[in-house]
């Protein structure tokens, strides 16, 4: 049976929505940021930026799949009414931990800076670390922007996130 027409403008809707476009933002940045850390060697205070890193992207694409079928009201106690607010203390959350990513990789990127020489054999993870910076620099800054836009959207008295 093929899908609705309805169902199908539905996902279009959220997809081509503010909130859809920076919801695939997150979900890549964070995919990004988690991959370069573990497709290398990591030790120490980069396995919390690795678990922060991929707590928010399954949560966030939870969700992206619950927001886009249209299912939040199936979720207990943070679903219905209380969706958009749920979203932006996801989001803040997301937010402030990201910060603290941010911090402990840039600390360990100049940590490792020294071998950023051409003369240097040895594996260096430096700009491993610089990749995973731009990434936690971009996606808390996709997690702020949804975060601005969710507080507006509840100011205003909207109930739903779309």
């Amino acid at each position: 049976m093929p899908p609705q027409p309805q169902v199908k403008r539905s996902f279009l809707e959220f997809l081509k929505s503010f909130i859809g476009i920076v919801r695939v933002l997150q979900i890549l940045l964070g995919a990004g940021l988690w991959v370069t850390i573990a497709a290398n060697k990591y030790e120490g205070s980069i396995h919390y930026v690795l678990f922060v890193a991929v707590l928010f992207w399954l949560l966030t694409l939870a969700i992206f799949i619950l927001t886009l079928l249209d299912k939040q009201d199936l979720v207990p106690i943070v679903g219905g009414e209380r969706w958009l607010l749920s979203n932006v203390i996801h989001d803040v959350v997301a937010t402030l931990l990201y910060l603290s990513t941010i911090g402990i990789m840039i600390y360990k990127t100049q940590k490792n800076s020294y071998c950023n020489l051409d003369v240097y054999k040895h594996h260096c993870l430096y700009k491993v670390y610089l990749t995973a910076s731009v990434f936690a620099c971009l996606t808390a800054t996709a997690y702020l922007l949804s975060v601005i836009y969710g507080s507006c959207r509840k100011c205003r008295g909207e109930r739903t996130v779309v």
